[in-house]
């Protein structure tokens, strides 16, 4: 089991940026992948990005390509997500999440994190 704790989340205007961190900790080697989903009220969980601990390969939402950037830094177990340009659609919740392998859908995941809210206002 890996415990996952978000944070970085705020209140920000539209055109902001905002770094999300997620601290992995606990059997990490047992979850090769991380992703960071969102979701807002009224909505389902959807998709953000993943990256795999060892090589780095990622996958983006279609909705966040070219703003979001998630990234890893191995020596501290901890995931980042940077998201730049960030719009009112933005909005939600946004939870870090660890699996065996790279997905974008959410049921593959295995451990979350308690989540960390963004809101953007126009």
């Amino acid at each position: 089991q890996v415990q996952l704790v978000e944070s970085g989340g705020g209140l920000v205007q539209a055109g902001d940026s905002l770094r999300l961190s997620c601290a992995a900790s606990g059997r990490t080697f047992s979850r090769p992948v991380m992703g960071w989903f969102r979701q807002a009220p009224g909505k389902e969980r959807e998709f953000v990005a993943a990256i795999r601990w060892i090589v780095g390969s990622t996958d983006y939402a279609g909705s966040v390509k070219g703003r979001f950037t998630i990234s890893r830094d191995n020596a501290k177990n901890t995931v980042y997500l940077q998201m730049n340009n960030l719009k009112p659609e933005d909005t939600a919740d946004y939870y870090c999440a660890a699996g065996t392998r790279l997905s974008d859908y959410w049921p593959t995941y295995n451990d979350w994190g308690q989540g960390t809210q963004v809101t953007v206002s126009s």
